[in-house]
Parts: C-alpha cells; structure tokens; sequence
C-alpha cells in the first residue's frame, strides 16, 4: 500500500543547483519542506530550502546523516556518486531509484538500453584505445562525434571528428577516459518529452516540445512542437515504454530526433528538465510539482496545456535583459539567484506565452 508523505515532511534533495531551487519552491507550494544535499556554500537552491548539508558527495558521515534527516531523497543531477547513493539507500527511499541513474551516467550503458528496448539511437561504438576508434570510424563513418562517456552536458565533453584524420589528436583530449562514437543524425528537429510515473505505475506525459541550441546549451523550447499528431503520439508512447522499463518514480526528460526513419532517441535524464521549464506557466501542474507529486506518492496531476510557450534560456550576460523582458505582460521571468554571471552559464529563463492552446 502507498502511503503519501504527509504535510510538513521533509523532502532530501541531492543538487543545489537551479532545478533543487525550483523543486524546492513546488514542494513549499503542497506543505513539504526540503533539505538541499551539496558541496557550494551558498548554492541557488539553499536559498528557498528549510535546509542545507554543505559537504561532498563523498563524506559518507555527512550524507548518511542527511539522509536520517529527511524522508525521501530524490536528485537534481544523475553525475552522484555511486558509493554515496549506496551508503545512503537502505536509510531512505531513492526516487528515481538506482537503475535510471545507472543507465543514464553512462552514454554507452543508456545506448545498450535503449536498443535493448527496441528503440533506435544514433549508430554507436565504444572506444577505449587509438585501434578501436579507428575501426569505429570505419564502420560509422564521418561525420561523428567522439564523447565521454561519463560526465559531459551542454556540449562539454565531446568532439565533432569530420575525417578520420582528426582522430588520434581528438582521442588525447579525452586524456584516457572510456568514450564513445556516435554516428551524426540526419534530424529535422529535435524535440523532447517531460514524462512522469507514479509510485502506482501511473504515467502522465507533457506535450512535447521542440528545442533549438546554441553553442550546444539549449537556447529554447517551443510549445506545441510542429509534429504530426501520430509523431507526437509516438513520442509519448516511446516515454512511457522507457519509463516502465525502469520501474521509474518520477519526472524524466526525453531528447529525441525526428528522421525520415521516425523518431530516434538522443538520451534521456532522469530528473526534471531545462526543456520542461515552460510547464511552469503553460499547465496547471508543472514538471517540478509533477515530480514532488510522484516521489512524495501523491497522485499525479493532470499534464494538459492551457497555453502555447516559448521557453528561453538567460544565458550569461542575458541576466542583464531581466527587468526589460518583465516588462512584456505575455513574458514570466524566472531567476536562479546566481551569484556569479559567465558566459555560458545558465542565469535563468522566460516563459512566453504565445497564445492559447487549440
């Protein structure tokens, strides 16, 4: 039998990040409180949380004691080590639970997923040595991208090879570390699906949406994506199958391609997501109340759209734009409370909302 967390629990949040800042703001919103698990100071998300443990991920004292203190743990990024889920997991409840984070730290272990499902990804080779790129370039082809296997985002951690020639100087980059090839896509857009599952196997799916990057950071997601209705119900299908192949509880993210072929899986991450933001102010139920729902073992609410959005990140010196773009009535600015601005850093979105939905 489910028994929901009741009003005043306490929710464990791995990541101090600008997606714990807004999970910890949804679950003020259904009476929880929430402690923030991170090694920063002063983390965006400390802000808003009851809470704050700031240690590393390695201090298995402070984590364990984290984890006593608090009763359910969920995560804001899937790169956690492995010894400190394992030191912590037999003291609270994980959600999602091991086996998504398994799959998803790892490009080649997601890859051997996904096929193994059934479904179709990018062609893909693991390397380790200089032979083995080179017999991976000769049955994949260039263009291609070489990447880690572990630990990259936002276009880190990865190098486009577009001749076999670039490979020996590309594969030193990676300075001995497991990488992976992966074949390039012949894509006309790339869209994503906000799913979640319920502790009761209940799966609700957001509308997907269609991204567009620059500099390899998403700088956008636009809401309705220009999908036939049989693609869009493909999309939403595809989710729900890689969800129950987890046994997931949860929101996931779920980057896919449309080809001539249908839709191919780019990856999937198994927390709430920069493409969902504009759930914030195009549904009833956002992605990160969505998610507080489902780890907490409330009912999942209802995922329809009321509005059409654009979503758009402030990236960097963008911050500065702020207080103009508020100006705008169809504009809702959201900030992360960073205390340093760079480029290439995330500083906070906009959703705009573009119509109502038809």
């Amino acid at each position: 039998m489910i028994r929901p967390l009741p009003s005043g629990a306490t929710i464990g949040i791995l990541g101090g990040g600008q997606l714990g800042r807004m999970l910890a703001l949804a679950a003020a919103r259904l009476g929880f409180q929430t402690h923030i698990f991170a090694p920063e100071e002063s983390p965006p998300a400390a802000a808003v949380a009851a809470q704050l443990t700031q240690a590393a991920y390695d201090d298995i004292p402070a984590i364990q004691r984290f984890a006593r203190a608090v009763d359910v743990i969920t995560y804001e990024f899937e790169n956690i080590p492995t010894a400190a889920l394992e030191a912590i997991e037999d003291i609270c409840p994980i959600h999602p639970g091991r086996a998504a984070l398994a799959v998803s730290q790892d490009r080649l272990t997601e890859k051997d997923f996904l096929t193994g499902l059934g479904l179709i990804t990018a062609p893909y080779a693991a390397v380790r040595t200089g032979d083995e790129l080179d017999a991976a370039l000769e049955t994949i082809g260039t263009p291609a991208i070489l990447k880690s296997r572990r630990f990259g985002y936002d276009g880190k951690g990865q190098v486009r090879l577009d001749n076999a020639d670039q490979a020996a100087s590309a594969l030193d980059q990676f300075a001995g570390q497991d990488a992976i090839l992966e074949g390039f896509v012949d894509f006309s857009q790339e869209i994503s699906v906000i799913a979640a599952r319920a502790m009761d196997s209940a799966i609700v799916c957001f509308d997907p949406g269609e991204n567009h990057h620059k500099d390899g950071i998403l700088a956008t997601t636009t809401v309705p994506a220009k999908l036939s209705m049989a693609l869009s119900t493909d999309a939403v299908i595809l989710a729900g199958h890689i969800l129950n192949a987890l046994n997931y509880v949860g929101v996931m993210g779920i980057e896919l391609f449309v080809t001539p072929q249908g839709l191919l899986v780019n990856e999937i991450a198994p927390r709430v997501h920069n493409s969902g933001h504009w759930t914030q102010n195009g549904c009833v139920i956002d992605q990160f109340e969505q998610h507080i729902r489902a780890i907490a073992g409330w009912p999942l609410g209802d995922g329809s759209r009321h509005s059409n959005v654009v979503m758009e990140n402030l990236i960097g010196d963008a911050l500065s734009t702020a207080a103009e773009l508020a100006c705008d009535p169809a504009v809702a600015v959201h900030l992360y409370g960073k205390g340093v601005c760079r480029a290439g850093r995330k500083m906070g979105h906009i959703n705009r909302i573009t119509g109502a939905a038809g």
